[in-house]
């Protein structure tokens, strides 16, 4: 790493698909190391959390962090099988991002667009279906979730949110005061939709 520390980490997760959380107390305790992953969640970059100092259990910002993703714990096996499944960890993460990338949008018709766009609209809706892993959720299964579970002022101001970003907001208000939760909901309608919703549904 050279000149900026922070813009050199900022580089190198905007060049990363995945990152590897290496867990241990002083890494908790690391101003830059908190930066670092909270910016990659951010980006919704795959996270691989791996522990290395025995008997630690993950503890503040970093339990919140990682909420139920799971590890692989170099304490617990001997390394070259904590190795190996560390590599098919990594594997698995490329997979999900390759075939993330080629993931392309249908191309519309536009006589389709004039002719019965609602209909369209309609049947795209009823072919989406909820992944069984949360953290394969994109906004849209989250939108799809929200709209069925009769949530539809959530629906508005969680808009942005995707699989992961929902387990992290469901980690924060387990972890907070609900009058915490309901300024921060506050907040966050004022921002995205530039008014006050009502969030009794």
């Amino acid at each position: 790493m050279h000149g900026n520390v922070m813009d050199s980490m900022v580089e190198a997760i905007e060049q990363s698909r995945t990152i590897m959380i290496c867990m241990s107390e002083q890494y908790r305790r690391s101003n830059y190391c908190r930066a670092e992953a909270q910016y990659a969640f951010q980006k919704q970059l795959h996270m691989v959390p791996i522990l290395l100092q025995k008997h630690y259990k993950p503890d503040g910002w970093l339990a919140f962090l990682i909420g139920s993703l799971l590890y692989v714990d170099f304490t617990k096996h001997e390394y070259s099988k904590a190795l190996d499944m560390l590599m098919k960890e990594l594997k698995m993460a490329d997979k999900r991002n390759k075939t993330l990338t080629k993931l392309v949008p249908p191309k519309l018709n536009p006589e389709n667009l004039l002719n019965g766009s609602s209909r369209s609209t309609q049947s795209s809706s009823q072919l989406i279906i909820l992944p069984e892993n949360i953290q394969d959720w994109t906004e849209t299964h989250v939108q799809k979730w929200l709209s069925e579970n009769n949530l539809p002022q959530m629906a508005r101001i969680l808009s942005s949110m995707d699989g992961l970003s929902l387990i992290f907001f469901s980690e924060y208000m387990a972890n907070s005061e609900p009058e915490q939760v309901l300024s921060l909901l506050e907040k966050d309608s004022l921002r995205c939709i530039n008014e006050s919703v009502s969030l009794i549904e």
